[in-house]
């Protein structure tokens, strides 16, 4: 573990360099950065984000929701807080279970009731219900992540393969019941 920081400065300089780091997906160096900084300053809300989000990337779900939701405690209006918990909530997308899924649902829509344009909590939400296999929430919250984010090539994706599976699923559905009229 690193020295503490001295001074606001050099807090924000090492503030700075742990999200430069994490930029490059070089977590432990952020980490070894973070964790005095949060010792520190166990409140400070950048702190939490970023290191919730060096232990997300290290698959550290269980510090990571510790950690971000004290901060959230500490800062309930948020929204990047809400954010990382949701993430750290889920953790891997294909091997949460459904009580994960869950508690990210409801942090990732706590979130968008703060701020309603917070970046990616619609596409987030979209991928969540459509491995759920919920596809009109999945059509839903991708429409409204390519509204906020409108050079979002993921959501866009997402959103046309979705909606071309549902007017198939419908017109199945039309062929079937003309065969019972």
């Amino acid at each position: 573990m690193s020295e503490p920081v001295e001074g606001k400065e050099g807090f924000l300089r090492a503030l700075s360099e742990s999200a430069r780091l994490l930029q490059q997906n070089r977590p432990d160096e952020a980490i070894r950065i973070l964790e005095p900084l949060h010792a520190q300053a166990p409140t400070d809300p950048d702190v939490a984000i970023n290191l919730g989000g060096a232990y997300i990337l290290r698959r550290k779900w269980n510090r990571a929701v510790t950690l971000l939701r004290a901060a959230v405690d500490a800062h309930p209006h948020h929204a990047m807080l809400w954010v990382n918990l949701a993430a750290a909530y889920l953790g891997n997308l294909e091997t949460a279970g459904p009580k994960h899924q869950e508690r990210a649902i409801a942090a990732y829509e706590q979130a968008l009731a703060i701020d309603p344009k917070t970046p990616n909590v619609h596409y987030h939400l979209g991928l969540i219900h459509k491995e759920r296999g919920a596809i009109d929430r999945a059509v839903y919250h991708f429409g409204q992540a390519v509204e906020v984010a409108p050079h979002d090539r993921d959501a866009r994706y997402w959103l046309a393969q979705l909606t071309a599976l549902r007017a198939a699923d419908a017109e199945a559905d039309d062929k079937q019941g003309q065969v019972y009229d």
